[in-house]
């Protein structure tokens, strides 16, 4: 079943444009605009310009949906192959099925979101012209993961985000973001290269580099130490890049440092690389390998749930001066945990999960960065005792809409059964009660306790949260330093941006000091955020939209291909 008839044709068309796309797009915005487009200014020309090549991509993902085959979303559609490489037989090989479509149109959802929400608040920092190039390489090379079926294509792919990440990080970033940049771009390097070694050895013991292929064979091709040594290899790589316990630790600089939109897209879809890579490659390729490590995964896996979740109550006690975007970035590491778990169960239960966990994430987490920079632009500060103590008030006196979806998306983010997060958490619990034969059931069974107990752990540290930030604590206003940044904003309102254009510059207002305001929700934020919000709400009440697209793809890949 299909929504709309598409030949194959244009269904080739369709995934090659939303690849290649954005690469054009980077590569034009680089260029002077031309006289008819250049609007009021440059900058904004160029802004413009994201904003609709990102759109395109968007429409263009959304097509390629509604042409694709519900009935059968285990089979590569919209393929192309073609020779590239013929001494390494390397392909230029593209296709999607259930597993890498969702994550396919996340990527253009967030992407085209951070660029329409870049377009009225622009991050301090160089020239736009270089800021919209890089999020659209940041974009091909994301979704050119998702596509490509080749295993030195999909490297390539895998590499090519870092170098814009790395800058968005390096020169339009806050506070530390030189050391933070370089810790991510160290970290992923060195994991890549250990990765690069184990695709080889794939690839010329089993005389191809086409994952169908590989995945069809199922590892009957590669003996069981070969296997090992290209799970461990390649599982390295794609940790640090998911990223798991213990190599999650430049993920927090990161997230500080970044721009909001830069943790956005780090947060939505690129640490979904790396959970992805588990499921298209290791699992399907390398099935032994993945047995023999599967139990010391989920040992990592449940390690970081727990490890995230003491971090974020930590960060979340008074007086610990926790940063609030710090604290969402180790609540990333928890969440990853699960999907980890549910790949380590190596059953369709606890794949799906992991698989229905990467897309709420990307939805809830990326809506709960969004809003954090919002507070953070509006506080001049995210560290959470100054959130907490700047009034008595906090978020639901001083902007109650904006308060109020902070909190649905840090409810959303505990897992309350009705949003996404939910259906992620239990589908990975339950393929850890009954993990797959050849894997200690009771060893899984604890690691399933461990994980249930980090849910109460997310709870406790979001309603904390959500209390200190949204409701506010009674700290006496003479406590506040003249140079305290809420004590600046409680001397003067916050002004509104006008709807369709860039937020004007502050200027002096006069609100008695009891009664501070903040701007609550703008135009262009209800814009941008909404469809997060309404996503969450509608993958927690239809969840069947997702895991029919997924189940029967994941059924076929842990089949080794036979349905």
């Amino acid at each position: 079943m299909t929504v709309i008839d598409i030949s194959a044709s244009v269904m080739q068309f369709l995934l090659a444009f939303i690849v290649v796309a954005p690469l054009l797009g980077a590569v034009a915005a680089l260029l002077p605009a031309p006289p008819g487009l250049k609007g009021k200014n440059p900058d904004q020309a160029v802004l413009r310009h994201g904003v609709t090549v990102t759109g395109a991509v968007l429409l263009a993902a959304i097509v390629l949906a509604a042409g694709f085959d519900h009935d059968h979303p285990a089979t590569m559609q919209a393929t192309t192959d073609i020779s590239w490489i013929p001494a390494l037989d390397v392909r230029i090989h593209l296709g999607i099925d259930g597993i890498s479509l969702p994550l396919l149109l996340l990527t253009a959802l967030l992407t085209f979101l951070c660029a329409l929400y870049s377009y009225f608040k622009l991050p301090a920092g160089p020239s736009p012209k270089a800021f919209v190039a890089l999020v659209l390489v940041l974009e091909s090379g994301t979704l050119a993961t998702f596509a490509v079926l080749d295993l030195l294509l999909f490297f390539l792919a895998f590499e090519m985000v870092l170098i814009p990440m790395y800058f968005l990080i390096n020169r339009w970033g806050g506070g530390q973001r030189q050391a933070a940049a370089w810790k991510f771009i160290l970290y992923t390097l060195l994991g890549s290269v250990v990765m690069l070694l184990g695709l080889l050895l794939i690839g010329l013991k089993s005389g191809t580099f086409d994952m169908v292929a590989l995945a069809t064979d199922n590892g009957r091709g590669l003996t069981t130490s070969v296997q090992v040594i290209a799970v461990l290899a390649i599982g390295i790589g794609l940790a640090v890049k998911t990223p798991m316990w213990p190599l999650h630790s430049w993920l927090p600089d990161a997230h500080t440092a970044a721009p909001t939109v830069g943790s956005v897209l780090l947060a939505g879809v690129l640490l979904k690389m790396g959970t992805y890579g588990f499921v298209r490659i290791l699992l399907p390729v390398a099935p032994d390998g993945m047995r023999t490590f599967a139990p010391y995964l989920a040992a990592f896996a449940v390690v970081g749930i727990v490890y995230g979740s003491l971090a974020c109550l930590a960060l979340a006690r008074t007086g610990a001066k926790g940063d609030l975007k710090r604290l969402i970035a180790y609540s990333s590491v928890g969440h990853m945990g699960f999907v980890l778990l549910g790949i380590a169960t190596m059953t369709p239960t606890g794949v799906n999960g992991a698989l229905f966990a990467n897309i709420a994430h990307g939805l809830i987490t990326g809506l709960l960065f969004f809003l954090v920079g919002a507070v953070k632009d509006r506080y001049g500060t995210a560290d959470l005792d100054t959130l907490a103590g700047a009034t008595g008030a906090a978020l639901y006196g001083r902007a109650p809409r904006l308060g109020a979806l902070l909190a649905f998306a840090a409810i959303a983010s505990l897992g309350l059964p009705g949003l996404a997060g939910f259906w992620g958490e239990m589908l990975t619990l339950f393929g850890a009660y009954s993990p797959a034969e050849g894997l200690s059931r009771p060893a899984f069974r604890t690691f399933m306790a461990i994980g249930a107990f980090g849910t109460l752990l997310t709870a406790a540290y979001m309603l904390i949260v959500v209390r200190r930030v949204c409701m506010g604590e009674h700290t006496p206003h003479s406590r506040l330093s003249p140079d305290d940044p809420a004590r600046r904003t409680a001397d003067g309102p916050e002004p509104s941006a006008a709807p369709d254009g860039p937020e004007p510059s502050a200027t002096a207002g006069a609100r008695p000091a009891t009664t501070p305001q903040l701007a609550d929700i703008r135009t262009y934020e209800a814009v941008a955020w909404t469809p997060l919000a309404a996503l969450t709400v509608l993958a927690g009440l239809w969840p069947a939209v997702l895991l029919g697209l997924t189940d029967p793809a994941v059924q076929q890949l842990l089949a080794g291909g036979k349905s």
